[in-house]
């Protein structure tokens, strides 16, 4: 079938909406009608080619929609309202078996093809193959996705809300969770954007005692403390470093993490770490871009630096739990959305992302019905 969707032909290129061919799903697969997809950093880095991932392609990879077909073996039904997510995992590889099915191995494998594991695609613009970013391309009117990676939702629960738990959401609960937070701890959160501002909240919910925010936007600012920071700080303003040591009677924070993508930045959480801390990288950098650390801090101060993919998440058994988080009014889930789109106003969203303009923006993509 037709339908149109935001194609990225060429790095550095802009995208642009194009009427592109969707097939059917096949084993294991579903169709689903995107109502609302979020966009993130992680799109825009495929856009300006930071991110190498074959083109062209469809972008997008949260978003929130319907069931409208199913393919042979899966459980989901027409009508499901679903989030969309990436890594599902495929349960039997090494990482899997071992309790990190975000590393999956199939998983990663299909985000970085945007194939099928037959190397196929459901998806062709011009005649040729298109790919799905993530195994997902939701900023779609539709998109087949494995089964894995549509997780059943509430049907009440409001569509914006829900595409953000997508990947968002999950990545900085996640990411606060599955760090070494101890209640009353001291918190740093280098970067408030989608990622960062749940990082945010994660630590809130783990009990931390006091939470550093920084970022240049003010805006971004202000709503962290509206999600759960007690400080903030501009870095146009004030060396970040020397403000958080500030803070912290010159200690350092117990846990901090860099949710930017900037080698600069991870560098500044390390820093910022006191001895016997952690720092924790969740922002996504260019693939090729190394850090430079003081060797002797690690020995010397006992310091850990650590990654989390996706925040360590499994999504069938993290997006419940984050709903039920919602639904019990400790998730905040709608001041994240800063503007919403519809999909022809998708390339003016990621130009307001690249200026810093939103936290999230949420293109509606199609009709819910």
């Amino acid at each position: 079938m037709e339908m149109r969707a935001l194609v990225l032909e060429d790095y550095g290129t802009p995208p642009r909406v194009e009427v592109v061919e969707c097939g059917p799903p096949g084993p294991g697969e579903v169709l689903v009608r995107i109502v609302a997809s979020g966009v993130c950093h992680s799109d825009l880095h495929v856009v300006t080619g930071t991110l190498p991932l074959p083109v062209p392609i469809v972008l997008g990879h949260e978003a929130s929609g319907v069931v409208v077909e199913t393919g042979p073996g899966t459980r989901l039904q027409a009508g499901d309202h679903v989030v969309v997510t990436w890594i599902p995992a495929c349960g039997a590889c090494f990482w899997c078996r071992n309790g990190q099915p975000e590393l999956c191995e199939r998983a990663n494998a299909g985000a970085v093809s945007g194939t099928r594991a037959d190397g196929t695609s459901p998806l062709t613009w011009r005649g040729r193959p298109l790919f799905p970013f993530s195994w997902a391309g939701t900023l779609a009117e539709y998109a087949v996705v494995p089964e894995a990676a549509a997780i059943p939702v509430p049907a009440e629960m409001p569509w914006d809300a829900a595409a953000l738990l997508g990947c968002a959401v999950q990545t900085g609960v996640g990411a606060a969770w599955r760090a070494p937070i101890q209640p009353g701890d001291t918190v740093l959160v280098v970067g408030l954007g989608g990622v960062g501002q749940n990082i945010v909240q994660g630590a809130r919910l783990k009990g931390a005692g006091r939470i550093i925010a920084v970022d240049p936007v003010a805006a971004k600012r202000e709503l962290a403390r509206t999600l759960g920071a007690t400080d903030v700080v501009d870095p146009e303003a004030a060396d970040p470093l020397a403000a958080v040591l500030d803070l912290t009677d010159d200690r350092g924070v117990d846990v901090a993490f860099e949710a930017v993508g900037r080698a600069d930045l991870l560098a500044l959480a390390f820093n910022a770490a006191r001895r016997g801390g952690t720092a924790v990288a969740v922002g996504v950098p260019a693939p090729n871009e190394d850090i430079t650390l003081n060797a002797f801090a690690f020995p010397s101060q006992e310091k850990t630096l650590t990654g989390t993919w996706l925040g360590g998440s499994y999504p069938p058994r993290d997006i419940p739990r984050l709903v039920a988080l919602w639904e019990a009014g400790h998730l905040q889930l709608e001041p994240l959305v800063s503007r919403r789109y519809v999909l022809e106003e998708a390339p003016a969203a990621f130009a307001d992302l690249e200026a810093g303009r939103i936290v999230r923006g949420v293109v509606h993509c199609g009709d819910p019905r």
